[in-house]
């Protein structure tokens, strides 16, 4: 069975968002070979979430939930339909703490998962002026961060990418 497309989560694979397993769903009530592995911000406790039931929007519906938090898409100004998209039919991510799901050229970004070190040798100039004031952080602690990164550690600095332009936009966590 193919999984569905995600416009705004390209590879869930590659991202860990998705991943195989033989466990039912709890919205179609059917073992499909795949599992969502984040959470669904729901009322409701949820274990097993499938990727159709995200894709085709029923999760979202059934339990009255959501696979991220809206509120900074809003705040950028992107469209509703964008953001429902996003929150209620987009596989979410695992963060140190709330996840933010990032924007660019009036439009949510597609999320690539952990940076490597090269993403981020590789940002310089206003593009990391901006990324810079926006995390707050002095150059100086923007140094040892680079010195001591690893995919997955702490801090974990998220990347997404533009789905207009070819800018990459990064995002900061800490545990």
């Amino acid at each position: 069975m193919q999984l569905p497309t995600f416009k705004y989560h390209p590879d869930p694979i590659t991202t860990q968002a998705i991943e195989e397993s033989d466990e039912t769903c709890d919205c179609c009530e059917k073992a499909n070979g795949y599992i969502y592995s984040s959470t669904m911000y729901s009322a409701d406790e949820i274990e097993y979430i499938c990727p159709w039931c995200i894709a085709d929007g029923s999760a979202a519906m059934k339990f009255d939930g959501t696979f991220v938090d809206g509120h900074p898409l809003g705040v950028a100004g992107i469209a509703a339909d964008i953001i429902a998209e996003v929150c209620k039919r987009t596989p979410g991510y695992n963060s140190w703490q709330q996840e933010v799901w990032m924007s660019h050229c009036n439009d949510a970004c597609e999320f690539h998962g952990d940076a490597d070190a090269d993403d981020l040798e590789a940002l310089n100039g206003v593009q990391l002026k901006h990324f810079l004031k926006e995390e707050m952080i002095k150059i100086d602690i923007w140094q040892k961060i680079l010195e001591n990164y690893e995919e997955g550690g702490n801090p974990t600095i998220y990347k997404f990418k533009c789905r207009h332009c070819p800018e990459a936009v990064f995002t900061i966590d800490y545990s």
